[in-house]
């Protein structure tokens, strides 16, 4: 914009018009049109402080201004718009145009509107929505580097990993150390997950790890049965990240770094004599990680995850996801099945057949194609017979329970 003020105020110092253009970085054209305009209104230096230059555009200009005066679009509101799904500000920008013409007034371009609600969400220290939407998607990774547990008698070092998952928008973060990386670990890490952050989201980003996903090529990604499970039970999509894409889930790779800084290493001198003792070091340091400031803009990951992002979060369910453990076996002349300790019975006419068995603490399951087809519960301890149902046996079978010593 002209600076009208500096123009009128250099001319009542006696600088000639080529000066002025000069000082103001405007045209000589535009200087002597400026000063005559203001003598045509009788305006003159000193004018007073409330008056800025736009002020002095409409008075000096008024048909310019109606001509290409714009309706400032509400900022607040397409914040608050772009936190819901399918909302993106080419819409926004739609429907802010639709509003402009029904009042008669001009609307911005879509590009000026977009880097309108860039420059205030900058100024405004609001979380940018543009790429991750709050509530959207959890990214979730095991960090590379480890701790170590010392055995009290021994001396012997056991490693233990981190698990680490991250809400993108807001960057709030929960880790949680394992003594592997098995699948029911890395399962039971995901249910924690989702108590720690009170709900659940849409997507969910894991990296191409087996203990999550079989699969991922460019034409199909097949995903291990317990995780996937998983993500049913929390109403939640697996979407692993491309491989060798580690852009997909940058997020997630720049969490890894910092807790390798802010948590591994700030632990890097103590010694921990057990899981119980390292989980709830990792818990304290976890709370000030999340807690601490961003250095490029106010508030801290938790301050943005309170006040951006948990509201958009999916309720959990009622009760905690129990893990399952699922695998595959042909059922043998004897029709049943094992847990590893103890064997149960199936439906006799399943006898060659593969099924699905899916162990979880409390009960073992087994499923023909997709159908659960027998179910019992589970025991911990080591039994003698196997547990049988009299309606998987043949009837031959059955008759023979019957008999007594006679």
């Amino acid at each position: 914009m002209v600076k009208y003020r500096e123009i009128l105020r250099l001319r009542s110092l006696g600088y000639t018009q080529r000066q002025i253009a000069a000082s103001v970085r405007s045209s000589r054209n535009t200087v002597s049109e400026v000063i005559s305009l203001a003598d045509e209104h009788n305006l003159s230096w000193p004018i007073e402080s409330t008056m800025s230059d736009q002020s002095l555009q409409s008075l000096l200009y008024p048909g310019r201004v109606s001509q290409s005066g714009r309706k400032e679009p509400d900022y607040a509101y397409i914040h608050s718009e772009l936190a819901k799904d399918g909302v993106t500000l080419t819409l926004l920008w739609s429907e802010y145009c639709e509003s402009c013409y029904a009042e008669g007034t001009i609307p911005y371009m879509s590009s000026q509107f977009s880097d309108k609600y860039r420059k205030w969400a900058r100024m405004t220290k609001a979380t940018m929505r543009i790429k991750h939407k709050p509530g959207n998607a959890i990214m979730v990774d095991w960090a590379g580097n480890t701790f170590k547990i010392y055995d009290m008698v021994t001396g012997e070092i056991t490693e233990a990993y981190l698990f680490v998952s991250v809400l993108p928008c807001s960057w709030y973060a929960y880790v949680e150390p394992c003594l592997d990386m098995k699948s029911e670990t890395w399962v039971a890490c995901h249910v924690n997950m989702y108590a720690y952050f009170g709900g659940s989201s849409r997507l969910l980003v894991p990296d191409n790890l087996k203990t999550g996903i079989n699969s991922n090529t460019r034409y199909e990604t097949i995903i291990n049965k317990s995780y996937n499970e998983m993500a049913e039970y929390y109403d939640t999509a697996v979407v692993p990240a491309r491989v060798d894409k580690p852009r997909d889930k940058s997020p997630a790779e720049g969490t890894v770094k910092h807790t390798s800084t802010w948590i591994i290493a700030a632990l890097r001198n103590r010694k921990f004599f057990s899981l119980h003792e390292l989980k709830e070091a990792v818990s304290a340091k976890l709370e000030e990680f999340n807690a601490r400031g961003f250095q490029k803009r106010e508030g801290s990951r938790l301050s943005a995850f309170l006040n951006e992002e948990k509201p958009f979060l999916k309720p959990l369910p009622a009760s905690p996801y129990e893990p399952a453990v699922w695998s595959t076996a042909t059922v043998q002349r004897d029709y049943l099945i094992t847990d590893g300790k103890n064997k149960y019975s199936v439906p006799f006419d399943l006898i060659g057949e593969k099924v699905d068995i899916r162990i979880t603490h409390n009960t073992i399951e087994a499923f023909f194609h997709g159908a659960r087809v027998a179910s019992s519960p589970r025991y911990e301890g080591r039994l003698r017979d196997p547990v049988i149902v009299p309606e998987h046996m043949p009837e031959n079978h059955r008759k023979y329970l019957s008999y007594n010593d006679d």
